[in-house]
């Protein structure tokens, strides 16, 4: 008979699951938490008390939407109105707005119109006052063309310095030629009148002039004399007085001129300068906007744009690169921090946060596992409700396996080897309209690593525990990766059909590990189950979908795909096949993507049950084909637009990983030579692991991982996924190691090198079977286990002095044989005095190889002569015995 759940019937009722739970504690119904189930006899009494309320809640819903109707319609009619309202008052004040508008405009033409005419005169005016006033230029009419204003006035002022030149020398040229002229005239008068001498014999005697003739000439020749200084060459003082004058309005000009010039260019520079300011910063905004954009394309969280990725362990160049600052003010910090370092060195994570902090940068130190996954921010707006991924954990032969079995009808333990599973698998299912992932994770210890990632991928953890055996240690780890993956577990006991199977010892197991049901005030939901039988599955889907509605699980499928790598092979036929599950975005044919270090381009997708599919979204586990080469297990994959992009980045991780692979080798140098040399006595045991899939290498690599190291070294020195080749066999020759194969075989070229060379290829299907051949090998190769086996104890009687010996011990052998071989230790008073070996032994007088018991004797002790009375001497020897652990 169907049963009802509290949750279901709260819902039924348009209540919450604790109003429900109130009203059954009211009618004495026994009911714990939402989750709990109820009779159809209780149900019915539920009903039938509830009706009433049913019908008055009813009632009051229906008188609250008919008066939020009229409050609806009320509200709208008021807005209706007020939006009329406002629409005529904005009409009026536009109205109002042009009007004053036309005005201004008016007033403003005819102030421009009365201004206009009012400049007007005044340049007519100014001109005609110019043109009045305007000194006539002398310059010459056509000047050559100028490249600027100031080229113009150098030129100009070098016009006029060269016509002062010009007039200077004409006028030093007519000054000297009128002091030329003044001496011939004074040359052609003659001596004065005063001193004249008397005139020759025969000669006339000169007329006698009166005074007054004679000063009437001389004023005559003066006056000739002032006109030809004026006619010949000097200037007249208004000439130049007037050539001076338009000399200085020159100057004055061009000096005016100058300056105006130098203030254009000055204002001019500023607003270039400005107008570059504003480019720059134009620019620096639309850079700005583009990031944004890029960021928003790439669903990245916009509040992360200006934090910097610094990679962990950076050196101090590589900071300051990334931060664009000088390494000098790095190094400058560090010194103030104590702790100076070269450009080359790591820094920790705290010094690199310090550093950046005092910088005012915000920095994120990322991991080697952060540094491969990618971040994206969704508008909540764009999430959906998504499927839930479960995965179903626990001990190995607990049935996990087998309920997958029992919940898709398929046979995948039938095909496995030994009954257990090797790989994860995934597959869907739908019940009730709505689809499940499942996961099966492997239950065998050496899966941990494997486990541990199906529960960083997954919603809800399915606990598999057998009623008829308990919690056992691959439980405990279930556990513990769960909660350290914070998802919510589910406890289905398996099992309840087998003779002795104790469901409630399971769960007082369970509580020691903080797993409670839910029945005993716990948090976590319990289903008994029997996978083979069948019984509870339908119970324990409902719980799981239960919990994912707790859950509100969404993704958003509108937007490029991304996600995790469950499982990665080369198949033989269809080259590298990934499982992968889509955690966000929408997968389609042809999209270009980045898984780990490969790339590729999706090329065909199947189902859980090989059948070809176009698209997957969010919760969608699905097989691709298209990649480059195998990628990793557990790595996250994202498409990008352009191959170009996906190849570069791929590129880019394989280059890194190559180069920190090359930086992990040691080299010998005279620091770390002596420490070479004592490590010299480490053997090493080295391997080469090829595997069908790359879950089963992880698998192999933690368990031998988990081995005593500290006197054989195991070496991984390949590990790849595929075939045993010729190339394999020869790595292993060079390199003397031993070939394991799990899940694959060599081919019959390899077998050949492999005889031909002596090297030694082991397969395997089953891991732990590889585990117990490894642990077989490395105890053959250690040093042999050295255990102290006792001979025989003697007391000391006397002592006596031996020549060439010393103090020697007179002795009698209480137990056992002592031999001369031996090692003694000296024991006083319970404490150890010596520990050495046995100079000369004798009996009596002759020389001894051993003394039984109940027999005397002497003994010499190495190097050693404090013997005492009552000393005992306890003797033993060392074996090695062969290890066996």
């Amino acid at each position: 008979m169907a049963k009802t759940r509290v949750h279901d019937l709260a819902k039924e009722y348009g209540m919450s699951s604790k109003e429900m739970l109130e009203h059954l504690a009211d009618m004495k119904i026994p009911a714990k938490s939402a989750s709990s189930t109820l009779e159809d006899a209780y149900v019915s009494i539920v009903r039938k008390k509830l009706k009433p309320i049913l019908e008055a809640r009813a009632a009051e819903i229906e008188a609250e939407k008919k008066a939020a109707a009229e409050k609806a319609a009320e509200e709208a009619r008021i807005a209706a109105e007020q939006a009329e309202k406002e629409r005529l008052e904005a009409e009026r004040r536009r109205e109002k707005e042009r009007a004053e508008e036309e005005r201004r405009r008016a007033a403003e033409e005819a102030a421009r119109k009365k201004a206009e005419a009012e400049r007007i005169a005044a340049e007519k005016k100014a001109a005609e006052e110019a043109e009045k006033n305007r000194v006539k230029d002398t310059a010459p009419k056509q000047a050559p063309s100028f490249s600027s204003l100031l080229d113009q006035i150098a030129q100009q002022e070098k016009v006029l310095a060269r016509q002062a030149e010009e007039a200077a020398a004409a006028k030093a040229q007519a000054k000297g030629n009128g002091r030329r002229k003044k001496d011939d005239d004074r040359s052609s008068r003659g001596p004065k009148r005063s001193g004249s001498p008397a005139p020759r014999a025969g000669e006339p005697s000169a007329p006698v002039r009166d005074n007054g003739s004679d000063n009437s000439s001389d004023n005559g020749r003066r006056k000739g004399k002032r006109g030809r200084r004026g006619e010949d060459g000097g200037e007249d003082r208004y000439s130049r007085m007037a050539r001076e004058a338009e000399a200085y309005n020159r100057s004055k000009v061009l000096e005016e001129a100058r300056v105006a010039v130098e203030e254009a260019s000055r204002e001019s520079t500023g607003r270039r300068k400005k107008r570059k300011e504003r480019r720059q910063k134009q620019a620096e905004q639309a850079a700005e906007q583009q990031r944004i954009e890029e960021a928003i394309a790439n669903d990245q969280d916009i509040s992360q744009l200006d934090t910097v990725k610094v990679p962990q362990g950076s050196t101090v160049a590589e900071l300051a690169e990334l931060l664009g600052v000088p390494a000098n003010d790095i190094i400058k910090r560090l010194f103030l921090l104590g702790t100076p370092l070269t450009l080359t060195e790591s820094m920790s994570d705290e010094l690199i946060e310090l550093v950046a902090d005092d910088l005012g940068r915000d920095v994120k130190v990322m991991t080697k596992e952060e540094e491969n996954s990618f971040t994206f921010y969704d508008d909540p707006k764009d999430l959906v409700p998504r499927a839930p991924v479960v995965t179903v954990m626990g001990h190995v032969d607990h049935g996990k396996t087998s309920l997958l079995d029992a919940i898709r009808h398929t046979g995948v333990a039938e095909g496995e080897a030994g009954g257990i599973t090797q790989a994860i698998g995934a597959s869907q299912v739908t019940i009730n309209g709505r689809k499940i992932t499942f996961i099966d994770t492997p239950g065998h210890a050496t899966f941990t690593a494997m486990r541990a990632r199906g529960a960083k991928v997954t919603d809800i953890v399915i606990l598999i525990v057998a009623a008829d055996d308990g919690v056992m240690p691959q439980t405990i780890e279930s556990i513990n990766h769960a909660k350290a993956a914070g998802v919510p577990i589910v406890v289905a006991v398996n099992k309840i059909d087998k003779p002795g199977a104790n469901p409630d010892k399971v769960r007082q197991e369970l509580t020691e590990y903080g797993i409670v049901p839910e029945e005993w005030g716990g948090q976590n939901m319990f289903v008994n189950i029997s996978a083979k039988k069948k019984i509870g599955i339908d119970e324990l889907l409902e719980t799981v979908l239960l919990e994912a509605d707790v859950l509100e699980l969404k993704g958003n499928p509108g937007t490029f795909a991304s996600g995790n790598v469950l499982e990665a092979k080369l198949d033989k036929g269809r080259g590298s096949v990934a499982t992968v599950l889509v955690t966000r975005g929408t997968l389609h044919i042809g999209d270009a993507l980045v898984a780990g270090m490969t790339y590729g381009r999706v090329r065909a997708m199947l189902d859980f049950k090989g059948r070809p599919v176009e698209e997957a979204g969010p919760s969608d586990a699905v097989e691709i084909l298209g990649l480059q080469s195998v990628p990793n297990a557990g790595d996250e994959f994202r498409v990008f637009q352009d191959d170009r992009e996906a190849r570069d980045l791929a590129d880019q991780r394989a280059l890194k990983a190559r180069i920190e692979e090359q930086n992990r080798v040691k080299h010998v140098t005279l620091e770390n030579l002596f420490a070479t040399m004592a490590d010299a006595d480490v053997k090493e045991l080295n391997l080469i692991i090829k595997a069908d899939v790359q879950g089963s290498i992880e698998a192999l690599q933690d368990s031998l991982d988990k081995m005593d190291q500290s006197e054989v070294r195991i070496n991984t020195i390949h590990a790849a996924v595929g075939a045993i080749n010729e190339t394999d066999v020869v790595l292993a020759d060079a390199s003397n190691a031993i070939i394991i194969g799990f899940g694959v075989r060599p081919d019959a070229k390899a077998r050949n090198l492999a005889e031909r060379d002596g090297v030694e290829i082991r397969c395997y299907d089953v891991i732990y079977k590889a585990l117990e051949d490894l642990d077989a090998a490395r105890i053959g190769m250690l040093k042999p286990t050295e255990v102290e086996v006792s001979t025989g104890m003697a007391t000391v009687l006397d002592t006596f002095k031996v020549p060439k010996v010393g103090i020697a011990a007179g002795v009698r052998v209480e137990e056992g044989e002592i031999a001369a071989t031996d090692s003694v230790r000296l024991v006083r008073d319970g404490i150890v005095v010596y520990n050495g070996s046995i100079a000369s032994m004798r009996h009596y007088k002759d020389e001894a190889k051993s003394l039984r018991s109940g027999t005397e004797g002497g003994i010499g002790l190495e190097n050693f002569q404090d013997i005492k009375p009552g000393d005992q001497i306890e003797a033993y020897r060392i074996d090695e015995v062969a290890r066996t652990e």
